[in-house]
């Protein structure tokens, strides 16, 4: 499975962007889907998943909840992260990933099994 993500890009404090998943290649499967995000000079983080596998519940990383929606695409095992009131502490490379999760594994990078290649937001003051 290979996962193509898009929509980065550079927009100033307040404003909103959208964030493009989708997956190419053996794509019978549905896997859960996430958001990840690396700052320079920082670990991953999670942001954001939804669990396509077991009717589609949304999860958040408390800091960005309130501002981002995660949302399934009408392709299989494609999402979506609609960013709004973005703040520069946003700005990072966001990841899109995908695998068979338990829900303990939810926001555990390591659980995930696909990534995307990065796109890059930047948000400025």
């Amino acid at each position: 499975v290979q996962l193509q993500a898009y929509g980065g890009g550079l927009v100033q404090a307040g404003g909103s962007l959208r964030l493009s998943c989708a997956a190419s290649g053996r794509t019978g499967d549905t896997y859960n889907m996430a958001w990840f995000r690396q700052a320079p000079d920082a670990e991953r983080e999670f942001v954001a998943a939804v669990r396509l596998m077991s009717g589609g519940r949304t999860y958040y990383t408390d800091s960005v909840k309130g501002r981002f929606t995660i949302s399934r695409g009408n392709a299989k095992n494609s999402v979506f992260l609609q960013m709004n009131s973005l703040k520069p502490e946003d700005s990072a490379v966001y990841y899109c990933a995908a695998g068979k999760t338990i829900l303990s594994t939810t926001r555990d990078s390591s659980a995930y099994e696909f990534w995307g290649q990065g796109t890059l937001v930047t948000v400025s003051s």
